[in-house]
């Protein structure tokens, strides 16, 4: 089989390493996959495993994680781009990282947090166009319009972590990086916001990249499957059935 051409690719990494600080201690090691336009990988693990560094520099988020071996390509951008490529690179990719819920800006409402990434790139952006665009996204994953008006602190828990999700879907983005993306979800909100990812992967082609170790998640998305332990890759296959394991390592993970 001839292998995937790069606009058929959303993410691909080659021995990839990443340690704290250019000369701290190394948090992934040696890390290759690829990932295909429109489709989903799920990066598992126990904790300290290097899941949340693999993530934060594959979404170009700010992070004090660097990479000091092998390539990543996202979206045809290196991950290790500076100025006008990384802005690119944080365009195309939404980012919804661990606990971002929780770290909501409490000093703008809900309308203007999730406008955010609009707004700090074009200031003469069309105000209605844009709070129709977060209309849509409170509707779609279940959050009363009203809440447009609020702060960060008049929400659940549930709520703030749907607010964090509209904002890394309202751009749009080719790439979705999710660090345990369905925290503190109910049942019935879990069913939405899954079948809103859906949605996008099936009309815009949009990909996705989870840290989760939840079975359900990975089975739901027909997820193919990385994980890792002490930062090096253990295991890695097309779907939890068929994950391929090193011999010497113990495969239980924590819950």
């Amino acid at each position: 089989m001839s292998p995937r051409s790069e606009t058929d690719v959303s993410v691909r990494c080659v021995d990839l390493s990443i340690a704290r600080g250019r000369r701290g201690p190394r948090v992934v090691d040696g890390v290759s996959f690829t990932l295909a336009r429109g489709a989903a990988l799920a990066v598992m693990g126990p904790a300290g495993a290097g899941k949340s560094s693999l993530a934060a520099v594959l979404a170009g988020a700010d992070t004090d994680a660097t990479i000091v071996g092998g390539s990543a390509l996202v979206e045809g951008i290196p991950a290790r781009a500076r100025g006008r490529r990384r802005r690119v690179l944080t365009y195309v990719t939404g980012w919804l990282g661990q606990g971002v819920g929780a770290d909501l800006n409490p000093r703008l409402t809900i309308s203007d947090i999730i406008a955010e990434p609009i707004t700090s790139r074009d200031r003469r952006v069309n105000r209605r166009a844009l709070a129709i665009r977060v209309a849509g996204l409170l509707d779609e994953l279940q959050l009363p319009l009203g809440a447009a008006a609020k702060y960060p602190y008049e929400l659940s828990a549930g709520m703030r972590q749907r607010v964090a999700l509209a904002r890394a879907l309202v751009l749009e983005p080719r790439l979705l990086v999710g660090d345990d993306p369905f925290a503190n979800l109910d049942p019935e909100v879990r069913v939405t916001v899954r079948d809103a990812l859906q949605r996008r992967r099936r009309e815009s082609g949009m990909s996705l990249l989870l840290v989760t170790n939840e079975e359900e998640v990975i089975r739901h998305f027909a997820a193919a499957v990385l994980v890792l332990r002490d930062g090096h890759p253990v295991g890695y296959g097309a779907g939890l059935d068929d994950v391929l394991w090193t011999p010497d390592e113990d495969t239980r993970l924590a819950p």
